[in-house]
Formats: C-alpha cells, structure tokens, sequence
C-alpha cells in the first residue's frame, strides 16, 4: 500500500511538471510587457553581449559619449546600445544584420558576428540592449521597426 501511494504521489509530480510545462506559462518564456522578448532572451542575451560585444559597448551598453566623432582614421567608435545613440533608430532587420556582417558599411570598424553568434543569438543580444531602453525610447523604436 505504501509503495502505491509512493508511485501515485511521484506520477502526480510528473503530470503537474508535465502540464506547466506544456502550458508555455514558464516566467522566463514570457513576452515582456510591452516588448517583443521574453525573460529568457534577455537572460541570454546578457551573458552572449558580456562574452561579444561589452569590450567594445562597455559592459553597461554606455560605449562612449564621442559615438559620434571619427578618430584620426576616419573611423567611428562604437556607439552607446543603452538607447542613448542613434541604435533605436534602426528596425529590428538592421541591427540583427548590423551584428550578423558588421558595421564597417556604416563607418565603423565593427565585425560581423554571423560565424559566431546563430540569428538566436543575435535577437537575444538585441532583446537585452533594449531591455535598457526606456520605455519612451523603445516606443519610438518600435514605431519605425513596424513601418519595415
């Protein structure tokens, strides 16, 4: 009798992990309000921007205040992703083929990161930087993004 109730309690577990599992109500799968991520890019999207991009961004997504002044070589510095420079005014295709090939056609000197980070990779990259974005800005950005 005991081993019943045993089995009976472990199949009751199981069914519950099976049914919220299958109900795609886990926290981190969750669209965030008002934006197109989920928790779980986000996340993702912090660890792969520490790992690929913060050398150059800065850790923060500050990059520099002179984004916009070219260096002695022509070339520009890496600008802000915080929602502080111009990213917010580029569609969701722009800055994933922006990481995917580089920047160089926008004149900097930023590789391309397609060998490296999947199409995965790259949204949740994006996903965190405008997790930073204020909601005023992401808006805004989601205004032009819709219009492509």
């Amino acid at each position: 009798m005991r081993q019943l109730v045993t089995t009976m309690i472990r199949s009751l577990f199981v069914l519950l992990f099976l049914v919220a599992a299958c109900s795609g109500n886990a926290p981190d799968q969750e669209t965030v309000p008002g934006r197109w991520y989920t928790v779980a890019q986000v996340e993702s999207g912090a660890a792969l921007y520490q790992m690929h991009c913060a050398a150059c961004h800065a850790a923060d997504g500050s990059a520099t205040a002179e984004w916009r002044t070219a260096d002695a070589d022509g070339n520009y510095p890496p600008p802000p992703l915080d929602g502080t420079a111009h990213t917010w005014h580029h569609p969701l295709e722009v800055l994933d083929n922006t990481i995917a090939n580089g920047g160089i056609t926008f004149g900097g000197v930023m590789p391309g990161f397609a060998e490296v980070l999947s199409s995965d990779d790259r949204m949740a990259v994006i996903a965190w930087f405008q997790s930073l974005w204020p909601d005023d800005i992401y808006e805004r950005w989601h205004s032009i993004d819709e219009r492509q």
